[in-house]
This record gives structure tokens, sequence and C-alpha cells, in this order.
């Protein structure tokens, strides 16, 4: 499997990360999510930070997979970075680099975001990481079950999410293959002017649509196969349970955002 992408990708294995109850787990990364905004000190980030990298090396997979795989997002948190650096204009100048000003203010707001943007990726594809797309698809469909009073389709959407993120990797992995066999008949992605770039992009989007629409067909066609008619009156193999390890969770992470809002300045 391609690791240029984490997020969609499922690692077996046996942590405790991987044993928690799934609703448990989206539940907390939702939370987490939100805290995250409420961070404005050093030592609020390190809490933060500390969770995370913990959770990380709890559920056993390895760092440099998951650095790896994080690869697409690095230019996304260090063009931020610079994008503050070199925008905010607050506080006094810290040093000059080819001779424009770097203001203090840039440089704490820069890493301030940036660290907040690496936290979120890092601990949502800790997500599907550790979590099967069947077991997602229960615990949003759990999550969401008192919408279904309202008559609102949760089986559905919640299938629906499950796919989306199971897919993510198969894509990725069609778009190395068919950018593969397109360079190697002579078509340029990187080089020459970028109308010409933008047409070489072309002989990439047409086969890649084409095999998603087949694969979703041939996805129809299985579900069909095997009698699917959505949520009404199915059963599941596994039912959700809380544990005891479920609810140690829910304390580590009162305790976090108590530390959280302690820290804050």
């Amino acid at each position: 499997m391609s690791s240029s992408l984490i997020i969609g990708q499922y690692i077996p294995s046996d942590s405790v990360i991987h044993r928690l109850d799934p609703r448990s787990k989206i539940a907390v990364i939702f939370f987490y999510v939100v805290i995250v905004f409420f961070a404005n000190s050093v030592m609020s980030y390190g809490v933060l930070a500390l969770f995370a990298l913990t959770s990380a090396l709890l559920s056993k997979v390895p760092l440099t997979y998951i650095m790896k795989g994080l690869k697409p997002v690095w230019f996304l948190v260090i063009f931020t970075f610079l994008l503050h650096l070199f925008v905010t204009r607050e506080g006094e100048v810290a040093f000059r680099l080819f001779g424009w000003a770097v203001y203090e203010e840039g440089l704490v707001q820069g890493a301030a975001i940036s660290l907040r943007f690496f936290l979120l990726i890092l601990v949502t594809s800790l997500l599907t990481l550790t979590t099967t797309p069947i077991e997602i698809t229960d615990a949003i469909e759990e999550l969401l079950g008192p919408l279904k009073k309202v008559k609102f389709p949760v089986h559905e959407l919640a299938l629906m999410m499950s796919i989306s993120l199971r897919f993510i990797p198969t894509l990725m992995q069609e778009t190395e293959k068919i950018s593969k066999a397109q360079a190697s008949r002579g078509v340029d992605f990187r080089t020459g002017a970028f109308k010409d770039r933008v047409k070489a992009v072309v002989p990439l989007l047409v086969p890649l649509f084409v095999s998603a629409f087949k694969r979703a067909e041939e996805l129809a066609m299985a579900m069909e196969a095997r009698g699917y008619q959505g949520g009404e009156g199915r059963t599941k193999l596994r039912e959700l349970k809380l544990e005891r390890r479920d609810w140690l969770l829910y304390a580590v992470f009162i305790l976090l955002a108590a530390a959280l809002f302690l820290t804050r300045q």
C-alpha cells in the first residue's frame, strides 16, 4: 500500500488504541479538535502535543510511518508558518530576512497555528489508522442515532462517510499508477508553462474519473447482489460496548481539558 497518504488507511494491530470503542475515539477526537483552538500558551500546546504523541505511541503504529504519511501536509504547515512570518506586522522586529522585517508576533502566531494544524492532522489520522471502516460506520450510526427519530438517513450517511475514507488510499494508488504510465509515454506534469502543465493533467484526470466510476458501479452491484437495502432491520456482527478502558480514556481527556484551561494565559 502506498504510504504517501495515511488518511483512510488502516494498520491492524493489538494496541490499546485499536481496542478502544470507536465511539470513544470519535468523541474524544471531536472534542480534541474543539479544545485545541483554546490553546494560547507554550504549556497548553505542550499538553496537547503530549496527548497526541502518547496516543501515537500507544497505537503501536511506527512514528516514522506516520511522519512519512503526513508528508503531503508538511507543505501546508510550512506555508502557514511562512505566511504568518511575512504578513503579521505586530510587536518588535525579531530579525531581518533578505531585507524583510520579521516581527516577534509573526513568529509566535506562525509557530502556534502551524503546530495546531499539525496536531489536528496527526490526531484525526490516528482514527483511520486504528479503526476499520466497518467500526467507523457503526460508531457514526450509533452517535447519530437520535436523528433517526426525525427520519434522517443516519445509516446511509455513515456508510457514505466510511466508503469515502476507505477509497482515499485506493484512489491515491490509482493516481500514482496512471501518472507513472502517462510519464512513461512522455507526458510532463512538472515542467513547462503553467498552461501546458494544466493540459498535461487532462490525461491523468480522465482515466482516474473513469476508474472511480467503474469502482463505484462494481461496489453498487456487489451490494445489490448481497441484498443490501439500507439500515432498516439490519443487525450487526459485533455490538459496540463501552468497557473500562473507554471510561479511562474519558477520564484522561477530562484531565487534559482541565490542564489545558489551567495553563492558558
